[in-house]
């Protein structure tokens, strides 16, 4: 049904824990391998490619969906559609940045300052040059193949980088001066399989499975048993969706309680329900939420 490519590269081993996680595990021969599976009927192929050709692959139609940066999609300027954004990446969930650095010795405080015919090393050459343009400062682009920030300042004089947190940037003696884009991980397709009936209602539910599996990322189910007398004072303690779950026992003015809650808040709040009068308290991973 489905052609799927998903990125090679620091999103690969991210990519195929969320797909096992939603339960369309990624087989392949080996870690070297551009060509997998997945066992699930809606899934035709797969192939692991790097992210910067999966924009303009899917635009053309060699693949139906994609993962891949969004960064990626504005650099191609492929016309693909964004079906959702998948929030995870290789250390946090915040979004990538595509920031313009320069030396903290520059005196450079806002891109304005740039000089005309400054040298900038980038990876994303067409999100720069437009990005000058707009200032209307010429400048010369330099393709970078990594290590962006080596390059400055004997061969550069300011850059256009990829970075979640700035702590690289920074110990190599940059200052970010202003951001281009945020960035995050998306699910895109083709646009002519997003409009085909059968193909885009596979889409739609390889989606579900994918965003439930996120939702679910450090939850956990608290289940516990208590009687009336401490029920309120047990519902209360605790934070839910929606509202914790209640059903009554067989066992006369005895109830049981479950909910969803953050797993890195169950160190505290189990000893919290315990002297509350919670009894019998289970916890159970989770591994999707579907709203």
């Amino acid at each position: 049904m489905l052609k799927l490519v998903v990125p090679k590269g620091s999103l690969e081993r991210a990519t195929f824990d969320l797909f096992e996680a939603a339960d369309l595990k990624i087989w392949r021969e080996s870690e070297r391998a551009y060509r997998a599976s997945v066992d699930d009927p809606r899934v035709l192929s797969v192939a692991v490619l790097r992210p910067q050709e999966i924009p303009t692959y899917v635009e053309d139609g060699f693949f139906d969906i994609g993962v891949t940066g969004e960064d990626w999609v504005a650099e191609t300027g492929a016309d693909v559609v964004k079906v959702t954004a998948l929030e995870y990446s290789k250390q946090t969930d915040r979004p990538v940045k595509v920031v313009l650095a320069v030396p903290r010795d520059s005196g450079i405080t806002e891109p304005q300052q740039i000089k005309p015919d400054s040298r900038i090393s980038t990876e994303l050459p067409n999100l720069t040059k437009a990005y000058f343009e707009k200032l209307g400062i010429p400048v010369r682009i330099f393709l970078s193949y990594g290590a962006t920030e080596a390059k400055v300042p004997e061969i550069v004089d300011a850059i256009v980088d990829l970075t979640e947190t700035g702590s690289t940037l920074r110990r190599n003696g940059m200052e970010i001066v202003d951001v281009l884009l945020e960035s995050r991980t998306q699910l895109i397709a083709n646009r002519s399989a997003y409009e085909d009936p059968a193909k885009r209602t596979a889409i739609e539910e390889l989606t579900l499975l994918l965003t439930g599996a996120i939702a679910a990322r450090g939850k956990v189910l608290v289940k516990l048993n208590v009687d009336k007398e401490h029920l309120a004072a047990v519902i209360a303690e605790l934070p839910a969706m929606r509202a914790p779950t209640v059903s009554e026992l067989a066992e006369t003015n005895y109830f049981a309680v479950e909910t969803i809650v953050s797993k890195a808040t169950v160190n505290t709040l189990i000893p919290r329900l315990k002297a509350l009068g919670a009894e019998d308290i289970i916890e159970i991973p989770v591994t999707k939420i579907v709203p």
